[in-house]
């Protein structure tokens, strides 16, 4: 069987799809076979095989232990495995991870499954796991070594749980701290045996909270022997570097030690700050003096050479300067937060008239000039996509480099010291303007730093002094000047573009930078202008170049192929935002028949569609403009604009595809006709409900389905009665179509997320036809609705058809009862399917208008007083056993799933109610936020309280736009809803009628409900 499986996993590794594939089905079919996994160990274990061979043999292991080791919460089919050959698979992987063989790829295939493994037996099943390899780590070889701290890595990310962790975790920090402070071990397994640390500080991190003390006093009998070591680690120098264009070999380890250091050093800082505080200036010091070493080979290797950046071994511990110098400077910027550090430097200063005349204040904007230089690298790429630079200048990359660390650390500092900052970086900046030979990077770096620091005042309303914008406008405009030097010459315009909002001088440059965007001959240069436009028009509201800054960004485009623009989003961004930004000027520009911005913002739209940011960019600038124009005659020549566009998209597109320019032309219509004018303008349904007929009748897409059923609503609402006054070219009225529309997503072909706006639709048209117009289609209509809500699952859909029995309770409901209770759905009554459903469900509705709609329909239900709802049995509360404490799994709720008490349907109309009814007067909130602090105040601990840090944001600043949002994002999307004083007064006069009149017999219902539900009324009616 060997033989068979290592041809299999050769054949994996093909390169044609057949052969691959077939090989693939051939191992699937292997795996009940009972010597399956113990051929797979053999083959991984096979001294004498390809490398390869035995590391895929390992990985099919891993997945096939992954799946059958345990039953417990197993989905799919499950293979046992015998406890002889689980005991045979345990040693067989122990033993290659701790045996002499030094092929790492193997012992890191192997660590895997003994991880999986450990995962559900250690300790109980494999007590003898980790004294094995504890035991190894000593005096084993350097190959025993690795694997031996391979498995304690996996053990520990992987496999402990909290009580596991106690009782070990001091033998497995004793372990690697021998290792780590053994000089005579390779440094890549002393770095991982500092890598293990840190994993037990996120560990501790874990469990602190149960035990604050015990893990707290434990830690710092720990950090006083591993603090001066990491200490040591950062201190001691790299050996000698002679200038080239690769990293030397000898750096690897060294360099791989120095990162795990500076990584452990910033996770013990977030788990226990005080303990780090003692050693917060001597942890500065070293990283001050490490990051000035660095500065010579890092410009060597990485500014003047192309040297290989962002490397990591099979170990996973990166080992080239550059990751070195990022977490260093990320370490450095921690420890300034530190008091005892900015009392030190604060004090440095004081002695000095200007933070400027302060040495440390000149060497520290020495060094983040240094390391915020471009990159050959990063030059080659932005020469080969610009999109890249300005993901970086949008703060949207996720290529966090020295250059973005630099800048948050000048950020950091301008916090603390104000405008101070600007005049420190402005003292050595304008050293380097100064004499014949002058570097472009570091002058480019200096106007980054500057531009960074700006952007935050901005964001933080400081200010910058007026005789330093000044002498940086001259600067700026030194630096757009620069023929020769494009990188320095886009710089500049972005400068500008963001200095006008302090100074508005700067704004002088507008003209250049709006020409530059189609004239300047580098793409790099005009991109960048067309970003800084965007501050100058923030900054100054230059109405008078609007037409202008349009022109220049269709000449831009002219001049591009446009399909490259499809994989180019952060251009997209950076043009609509800026395209944004002019229209929003002047909103009336885009009705003018001889200007083209709006057909730019389509034509950027057609290239960007199927990027999210770009799309979204469109649709909400297209949205403020149907708001803006709102009057009759603007809407009007708005439609005559933009329709012809919009439904052309329609003719043209894969309509029966996943097209996300049809989404995009839909979603725009949707906007379109949502803020319209009442009625719509005349020909406006001929010219887009047949198109949009056509689409929903066709389209399986729910991006398509759901908006264009709003469209159709939304015209509904607006002009009904141009929509029913309509007919095709077969004589069908629009009435016809909107119900076979309908019918459709109602049928069972349109799955839940697809139709979740076609109750919605099917209400209005309701509304709008009434019996008059629907005749005999209405019982039908409505029995289509209750047939698809017995089957729908999803809570957006359930709530959609509620909505059309909802609606019409509120105008008839005995009207919506009777229908119910005469229909019959798949042999249940239509009353007790839709009743119950609606009961069931109506505690997950969203939105305050649905929600207080909802509430005034189910209480006009509770007062018909009607048998048939009394006799509708439903879900009532849920039924608490005594084991409710455990946690569920799938399995076990599969096998035992939650139970209900079954009540009366007005009953729990009474309950949803008085749920309701706290929730509109806003008492669960408050309780929540109470709750939430309480627990914050019982949660701190010293470690919380005048931690001798600065804070690092948990402050909230309510004066902040950012703040505000996310407060309301948080209201709206947690269960502690705001206060509704509509719902509220509603509720409550729906009650104390109820309560003095005895509506429907109200008293009998009050005396069944919960001591607490009572409770509730009681507190609510004082």
């Amino acid at each position: 069987m060997e033989e068979h499986v290592v041809q299999l996993l050769a054949n994996t590794q093909q390169v044609q799809e057949g052969p691959r594939k077939q090989a693939e089905l051939d191992l699937s079919q292997l795996r009940p076979n009972p010597d399956f996994p113990q051929t797979l160990a053999r083959i991984g274990a096979h001294q004498s095989a390809p490398v390869e061979i035995r590391q895929s043999a390992l990985t099919y292991l891993r997945k096939f232990v992954e799946e059958n080791w345990s039953t417990e919460g197993a989905d799919g089919p499950h293979i046992p495995i015998p406890d002889p050959v689980k005991d045979q698979l345990r040693h067989a992987m122990l033993e290659i991870v701790l045996s002499e063989e030094d092929q790492r790829k193997v012992k890191v295939a192997a660590s895997y499954v003994v991880s999986k493994i450990a995962m559900v037996d250690f300790p109980s099943q494999w007590p003898a796991l980790l004294p094995t390899v504890l035991a190894a780590m000593p005096s084993g070889s350097d190959a025993q070594l690795h694997g031996a701290l391979r498995i304690l890595q996996d053990l520990v990310q992987e496999s402990l749980s909290d009580e596991q962790f106690f009782t070990v975790a001091r033998d497995i920090i004793k372990a690697c701290y021998d290792v780590a402070t053994n000089e005579n071990r390779k440094d890549n397994h002393r770095a991982l045996a500092v890598l293990i640390f840190k994993s037990c500080f996120e560990l501790m991190d874990m469990v602190k909270d149960g035990h604050k003390k015990e893990v707290r006093a434990f830690a710092e009998e720990v950090l006083s022997s591993w603090l001066p070591f990491l200490e040591q680690a950062i201190r001691t120098p790299l050996p000698d570097f002679s200038a080239s264009d690769s990293q030397p070999d000898r750096w690897y380890g060294p360099i791989a030690l120095k990162v795990q250091a500076v990584k452990t050093l910033l996770k013990i800082k977030s788990v226990f700050k005080t303990l780090l505080l003692p050693s917060s200036v001597a942890l500065f010091s070293a990283t001050w003096e490490e990051l000035n070493r660095l500065q010579v080979p890092y410009q060597d290797l990485f500014i003047d050479s192309d040297a290989q950046s962002r490397l990591e071994d099979i170990d996973g511990l990166p080992f080239t300067l550059d990751f070195l110098v990022l977490d260093e400077l990320d370490f450095l910027n921690t420890c300034m937060r530190a008091n005892p550090v900015q009392k030190q430097l604060g004090a440095e200063i004081e002695t000095h008239t200007n933070a400027h005349d302060t040495p440390w204040v000149l060497d520290l904007m020495k060094m983040l000039v240094s390391y915020s230089q471009i990159t050959q690298e990063e030059e080659g790429l932005w020469d080969i996509d610009v999109s890249l630079f300005l993901a970086e200048e949008g703060s949207l990359s996720s290529n966090y480099t020295a250059r973005t660390a630099s800048g948050d650390l000048l950020i950091k500092l301008g916090e603390w010291l104000g405008p101070r900052a600007v005049e420190g970086l402005f003292a050595y900046t304008k050293t380097m303007f100064v004499g014949e030979v002058a570097n472009w990077r570091r002058q480019e770096a200096a106007l980054y730093l500057f531009n960074q620091i700006l952007i935050d005042f901005d964001e933080t309303n400081q200010s910058v002094p007026e005789a330093i914008s000044a002498a940086y406008l001259e600067l700026v405009n030194y630096a757009v000047n620069r023929a020769d030097e494009p990188i320095l010459r886009a710089r500049g315009f972005l400068v500008a573009g963001t200095l006008s909002r302090y100074y508005p001088p700067a704004l002088v440059l507008i003209d250049r930078a709006i020409e530059s965007i189609s004239m300047d001959k580098d793409e790099l240069v005009q991109v960048s202008c067309v970003k800084a436009v965007e501050g100058f028009i923030a900054a100054g509201n230059p109405v008078h170049r609007q037409h202008a800054i349009v022109m220049a960004i269709q000449q831009f485009l002219d001049a591009k192929d446009l399909t490259e623009l499809e994989d180019a989003d952060d251009l997209l961004v950076t043009l609509l935002e800026t395209l944004r930004d002019a229209i929003q000027l002047d909103m009336r520009i885009v009705i003018q028949m001889d200007n083209k911005a709006i057909d730019l913002l389509f034509l950027i739209a057609k290239h960007g569609a199927s990027h999210f940011m770009a799309s979204m960019i469109v649709t909400e600038t297209f949205e403020e403009m149907v708001r803006s124009l709102s009057d009759s005659a603007s809407y009007t020549a708005l439609c005559t604009k933009v329709l012809p566009s919009i439904t052309g998209t329609f003719d043209v597109a894969h309509i029966t595809q996943d097209d996300p320019l049809v989404t995009l032309a839909v979603e725009l219509l949707v906007a379109l006709v949502q803020y319209g004018s009442e009625p719509l303008p005349a020909g406006f349904v001929a010219s887009t409900l047949p198109k949009l007929i056509k689409l929903l009748m066709s389209s399986n897409e729910g991006d398509v389905l759901r908006p264009g059923a709003e469209a159709v609503k939304y015209m509904l609402m607006h002009d009904h009665h141009q929509v029913f006054g309509w007919h095709d070219e077969n004589g069908r009225s629009g009435l016809e179509a909107c119900l076979l529309v309908i019918d459709r997503l109602l049928g069972p072909s349109v799955e839940d997320n697809s139709a979740s706006e076609v109750g919605g639709l099917a209400a209005e048209l309701v509304e709008k036809a009434g019996q008059e117009r629907l005749g005999p289609f209405l019982g039908q209509l409505l029995q289509a609705v209750a047939a698809r809500l017995g089957t729908a699952a999803t809570p957006t859909l359930i709530q959609s058809l509620l909505t059309v029995f909802a609606r019409l309770s509120l105008v008839g409901a005995q009207d919506v009862v009777n229908f119910l209770a005469d229909i019959q759905i798949n042999g249940e009554s239509g009353l007790q399917l839709v009743i119950s459903k609606w009961l069931e469900n109506s505690v997950n509705f969203a939105g305050y208008d649905s929600i207080r709609q909802n509430v005034i329909a189910l209480s006009k239900l509770y007062s018909l007083n009607d048998p048939r709802l009394t006799q509708t049995q439903v879900k009532g509360d849920l039924v608490v056993l005594a084991d409710s404490n455990r946690i569920k799994t799938r399995s076990r709720a599969r096998a035992d799933p939650d139970q209900y008490t079954i009540i009366p349907a007005p009953l729990k109309i009474i309950k949803i109610l008085i749920d309701e009814l706290i929730s509109a007067s806003g008492a669960n909130a408050a309780p929540a936020i109470a709750a939430a602090a309480a627990q914050e105040i019982a949660d701190a601990d010293e470690d919380d309280v005048d931690d001798g840090w600065e804070d690092e944001g948990d402050f909230i600043d309510l004066s902040l736009g950012t703040t505000k949002d996310d407060l309301m994002g948080w209201a709206e999307n947690s269960s502690a809803r705001i206060r509704d004083d509509e719902t509220q007064n509603y509720l409550s006069e729906f009650f104390m009628t109820a309560a003095r009149d005895n509506i429907a017999g109200f008293q009998d219902w009050f005396n069944l409900l919960t001591d607490d539900e009572r409770n509730k009324l009681h507190e609510l009616a004082k």
